[in-house]
């Protein structure tokens, strides 16, 4: 069964927590909230896939990618996530994600991070997760680690990969 098949198959309870909300991309709003509204710095682009490349591999790709908007608990959105499948096999689920730059520091990241790892847990209790980071993304790797990620030996072109 592919990852869309597995994360739809999940009740909608398990899609929030008490900061926030992951919803499925559905609407033209939420698709122009992700290209154009959600922003991050600067040196923050430098590390990241840009999110039209992220949308149109999800576009591209549908079974093995389910993209979605992260709503903080008064329903405002505060970023992006797709989840996917790793490289391309069905042996390793994954995520890339981000949150705006105007709503960091406010605890999103790392609850939404937090509920990715459950809803993926649910959808495929068997499979790994892993996530790559750019070596220079310090605090992407303490995020990880802090979710209890550990640092493998694989990498990912030049990114280290965090496996949980």
């Amino acid at each position: 069964m592919s990852i869309r098949k597995n994360i739809e198959a999940l009740n909608e309870k398990i899609w929030q927590n008490d900061l926030v909300s992951i919803k499925p991309l559905e609407t033209e709003k939420e698709l122009i909230y992700i290209g154009y509204e959600c922003t991050l710095s600067e040196s923050q682009k430098e590390m990241v896939n840009p999110v039209w490349f992220t949308m149109g591999r999800a576009y591209l790709f549908k079974e093995k990618n389910y993209p979605c908007v992260i709503y903080n608990k008064n329903n405002l959105p505060v970023g992006f996530i797709n989840f996917y499948e790793w490289s391309g096999s069905s042996d390793a689920y994954s995520w890339s994600f981000f949150i705006d730059r105007k709503e960091q520091g406010k605890g999103y990241g790392k609850s939404a991070g937090k509920l990715a790892i459950e809803i993926l847990q649910k959808a495929c209790p068997n499979i790994i997760i892993k996530l790559a980071t750019e070596q220079s993304n310090k605090n992407a790797q303490r995020l990880y680690q802090s979710l209890g990620f550990k640092e493998s030996s694989e990498k990912d072109g030049d990114d280290i990969v965090y496996v949980l």
